[in-house]
C-alpha cells in the first residue's frame, strides 16, 4: 500500500495508527518512539491519544492524562454529535477518540499515537485518510508463542486462544501503510523513528515549518 501523502494539512503534528496482536511488542515500540520524541531525537514532541471512557477512574489515575473521564449522558451526546473517530462499549463502558482532542494535539505540533486494532483503524482511515498507520509483527509464529510463554501470566488454553487471534490480526497487515517487524527491538524503534521523521519532512509540513521561506518565494 502508498503511504499518504498530505499536502494541505494545517497541523504541524502527525497523526498515526499503530496495531499489532498481542505480543509484537507494539506498546514497548510506541513507548521507546515517544520517549525518543521528547527527548529531542525527532521533529515534533509525542504523545499516547487519550481516550474518553465513562469507566471510574482509578486510584492513581488523571483526568485528561490517562482518560478523559466523562458521564455515560455525555458520552453518547458527544457520539450523537460524531465527535469520536471510533468507539466501543466494553464490560458497560465507552471508550473513545475524541477527534477535536488530538486535533488540538496536532495543531500545538504535537504527533499523537493511537493504539488501535485493525478494526479501529479502519474506522480512523475512513474519518481521516491522512492518518499514518503502521502495523507491528512478529518475527514468526514460533517466537510470538514463545513470547506469549514467557510472560507467564495466562494458561495454556488462553495463549492458544490469544495465537488464534493473533494469527487473525496479521492477515490484515496490508491494510496499513507501513509493516515493522519485530525480531530485533533496536532496530524495530530505530524503523519506527524513520516512518516519524519522514511524516514530517512531507511538503505540506515543511511548508508550515518553515512558512516564512515558503512565502517569500511568492512574488
Amino acid at each position: 500500500m502508498t503511504p499518504i501523502k498530505t499536502q494541505n494539512s494545517k497541523q504541524l503534528g502527525n497523526l498515526f495508527i499503530v496495531a499489532a496482536p498481542s505480543g509484537a511488542g507494539k506498546s514497548s515500540l510506541i513507548s521507546a518512539l515517544i520517549q525518543r520524541a521528547n527527548e529531542g531525537h525527532l521533529f515534533n514532541p509525542a504523545q499516547l491519544s487519550v481516550s474518553h471512557t465513562t469507566r471510574t477512574p482509578r486510584e492513581g489515575e488523571e483526568d485528561g492524562q490517562h482518560y478523559h473521564f466523562v458521564s455515560k449522558s455525555s458520552f453518547e451526546e458527544l457520539i450523537e454529535a460524531d465527535a469520536f473517530y471510533e468507539y466501543a462499549e466494553v464490560f458497560g463502558n465507552y471508550y473513545g477518540t475524541s477527534k477535536s482532542a488530538i486535533a488540538d494535539k496536532l495543531i500545538q505540533g504535537v504527533d499523537v499515537f493511537l493504539d488501535i486494532d485493525w478494526q479501529g483503524a479502519r474506522q480512523v482511515k475512513a474519518v481521516n485518510p491522512e492518518v499514518i498507520s503502521v502495523f507491528v509483527m512478529p518475527p514468526s509464529e514460533a517466537e510470538l508463542n514463545a513470547r506469549l510463554v514467557s510472560r507467564g501470566k495466562d494458561a495454556e488454553s488462553v495463549i492458544n486462544d490469544r495465537m488464534q487471534q493473533a494469527k487473525s490480526e496479521m492477515q490484515h497487515y496490508n491494510e496499513f501503510d507501513y509493516v515493522i517487524v519485530n525480531d530485533n527491538f533496536a532496530r524495530a524503534t530505530e524503523e519506527m523513528m524513520t516512518i516519524v521523521k519522514a511524516a514530517s519532512l512531507l511538503c505540506g509540513k515543511q511548508e508550515i515549518r518553515f512558512s516564512e521561506l515558503f512565502a517569500s518565494l511568492v512574488d
